[in-house]
């Protein structure tokens, strides 16, 4: 019976019923809590847009909910996971488990399929929910929460650059050669990088090539002086091309639209170690759910009189938010180049699930 995962069905239906009720539980409890805290601090942005109300504010919670089912859903895992394995420890659950002949990992098995179905429905709603939710929130807060165009192209805050010189874009609108963009400053650099000139003005359009800036306020660096002028036409190297290529956001592309745009930045000869770092997230990001059950499976033995149960609990805990901070710094260091990309997303993921195993087989086997 050692070498089968699951001896009985029975048991397997009960374990996962109960722990996927307080998943949800739990999840639910969080999702509330959190919205509510972020619809207090954006509502002030939301409303302060003329003709913005109620509606608004509901828009605003659908868009952000699949981004906090999303980010939270392991961390209901793991909570999870602790709840259920505690509650069983201290009602003997467990012990009548182990007496019958069931190990260590038998008891967690059915927790981990569960975890595991979980991580497959966890990705196919990033790809099909959350990656929309994200491009259409940030479409929306690019215009301050007020009306967006259909079809209109809308991105914000851009960063480019046409040799030393440098051109920045509040937002962008439009497509190929009507692309306009607002808020934009540029800035001219001389042989030692240093700024010579800066050009700020509400409006530019495509000029072909180059971007026609409407009444720019000119400062001169050398003699201090600023002036204004009726238009002049800037960075004739950005092409609408390069535009497009500029500013793609991992969140809010789906797995194989990403990849499209990992390869045309490659083509371009543009550094994509963050997006690439982002594509591999996306995979070991939703199977964390599955690794919960482990990190967590202290709590679930021990002698329950023994008064370590909360210490056992403590220990779960700390080992998951361990491996979240360890996640995040190791794709903020894939992001930086620090980590090639395939480490910074799927080193944490393995590091623990060999520490998991590691405490299991050496505490229970």
């Amino acid at each position: 019976m050692q070498l089968e995962f699951f001896p009985s069905r029975t048991l397997t239906l009960y374990l996962s019923r109960l722990f996927v009720t307080r998943i949800l539980a739990v999840l639910l409890m969080l999702v509330m809590v959190l919205q509510v805290l972020d619809l207090l601090g954006e509502s002030g942005d939301i409303l302060a847009y003329t003709g913005n109300g109620e509606a608004q504010l509901l828009h605003y919670v659908a868009l952000r909910a699949p981004q906090l089912i999303a980010r939270f859903l392991p961390y209901s895992v793991l909570l999870a996971t602790i709840i259920t394995l505690a509650t069983l420890n201290q009602n003997s659950e467990v012990i009548s488990m182990k007496a019958a002949g069931l190990s260590a990992h038998q008891v967690l098995a059915p927790l981990i399929l569960t975890a595991l179905v979980i991580s497959g429905l966890s990705f196919a709603f990033n790809e099909r929910v959350v990656t929309r939710a994200n491009a259409a929130l940030a479409v929306w807060q690019a215009v301050h929460y007020g009306p967006v165009p259909k079809d209109s192209g809308v991105r914000n805050n851009l960063y480019l650059s046409d040799g030393r010189d440098l051109l920045l874009a509040q937002m962008l609108t439009g497509h190929g050669d009507t692309m306009v963009m607002t808020g934009v400053t540029f800035y001219r650099r001389d042989a030692n990088d240093m700024i010579v000139e800066q050009l700020r003005s509400p409006r530019a359009t495509y000029a072909r090539p180059g971007w026609r800036l409407e009444n720019p306020l000119r400062f001169d660096v050398a003699s201090t002086t600023v002036s204004t002028i009726p238009s002049i036409t800037v960075a004739p190297g950005i092409t609408p091309a390069k535009v497009k290529l500029t500013n793609v956001d991992g969140d809010s592309q789906d797995l194989l639209t990403l990849a499209r745009s990992i390869e045309a930045m490659r083509i371009a000869g543009r550094r994509t170690s963050a997006l690439e770092a982002a594509w591999w997230h996306k995979l070991s990001g939703p199977l964390s759910s599955a690794l919960m059950p482990l990190l967590g499976a202290v709590a679930a033995f021990g002698l329950a009189r023994s008064g370590q149960l909360l210490i056992r609990a403590v220990i779960g805990m700390a080992l998951g938010f361990a491996y979240f901070v360890i996640d995040n710094a190791a794709l903020a260091m894939g992001n930086f180049g620090g980590y090639p990309p395939l480490i910074a997303a799927w080193a944490p993921f393995v590091l623990f699930a060999l520490i998991g195993e590691t405490v299991l087989i050496r505490t229970e086997e």
